[in-house]
């Protein structure tokens, strides 16, 4: 069996086509050659039986070699240049960010077309970059005012120099209403539901890592595991403390008093709670 490639050409097209040598480049190129050595000669010729002549050679060739030094410089110079602009264009928010702070802001919103343009209008007047959104259902009257029916929940990038206080006034005068404003990670920027998927990988792998999962999920500082009977903190904001039943006697309290958990969060660590159970029932 052959190694040699085929040739193939269509019907009636006649045999393949070959691209035509470049023939008068060539000859080009050693006519160059020629006047370039015929100029050489005559000039060394003329030159070379006069006083100066050596010396003028001698510093035309150094002037060469200076002039293509400094070429070569100046090239490095520019693709320096080049370079560092490139790395500028691609820096990471922590690189390019540099004067900003992150913020996560949660706030209840009356949904009617506009309202979200008029919030970031708000932001953008003050100088911040949203840099991730999630707006979830409110669910029961515990959680949503008279009148609010969504919530917002944004990442941005702000001003260091700009007040929490003075954000929350902006923001409210924009139509939101319980404005919540605490400081922000960059893991926050992670989406929710790829987080999700990947703490419930975690959990299936090792149930015993459920409270570390959950204290993730929800980015809450204090998870501890809870007994039937055992005391709940009643003095603590509402919505503040959520409790998570991972079995029929032993379930996990999570605390965050900065933040009230919403349905959709309460959704998400009932599920992974299930799937650490699951995991647990089906590995013994």
């Amino acid at each position: 069996m052959s190694d040699a490639p085929e040739v193939t050409s269509r019907p009636g097209s006649g045999p393949p086509h070959r691209p035509e040598r470049a023939w008068w480049r060539e000859l080009v190129e050693i006519a160059a050659l020629f006047v370039a050595v015929g100029l050489a000669h005559l000039l060394a010729t003329l030159l070379g039986h006069q006083e100066p002549g050596p010396v003028v050679l001698v510093g035309l060739g150094a002037a060469l070699i200076v002039g293509a030094a400094v070429h070569r410089r100046s090239g490095h110079r520019r693709l320096g240049h080049r370079r560092a602009v490139r790395r500028r264009r691609v820096a990471l928010p922590e690189e390019s960010g540099r004067g900003m702070t992150l913020w996560r802001i949660r706030m209840r919103v009356v949904e009617r077309p506009g309202r979200l343009a008029t919030v970031a209008g708000a932001f953008g007047r003050l100088g911040c970059n949203i840099l991730a959104l999630h707006i979830a259902p409110t669910g029961g009257g515990a959680i949503t005012p008279a009148g609010c029916d969504a919530l917002d929940e944004f990442v941005i990038e702000a001003p260091r120099d700009l007040a929490p206080q003075v954000l929350a006034a902006a923001l409210t005068e924009a139509g939101g209403h319980d404005v919540v404003i605490v400081p922000a990670r960059v893991t926050d920027l992670t989406d929710p539901g790829v987080q999700a998927l990947v703490l419930a990988q975690r959990v299936g792998d090792d149930p015993a890592r459920l409270p570390e999962a959950l204290g993730e999920l929800l980015r809450a500082p204090d998870v501890e595991w809870r007994r039937p009977g055992d005391t709940v903190d009643d003095g603590a904001e509402p919505n503040t403390t959520m409790v998570v039943s991972v079995s029929p006697d032993r379930a996990l309290l999570v605390r965050r008093p900065e933040l009230p958990f919403t349905p959709t969060e309460a959704a998400r660590a009932a599920a992974l709670a299930a799937s650490a159970a699951h995991a647990r029932y089906h590995s013994g």
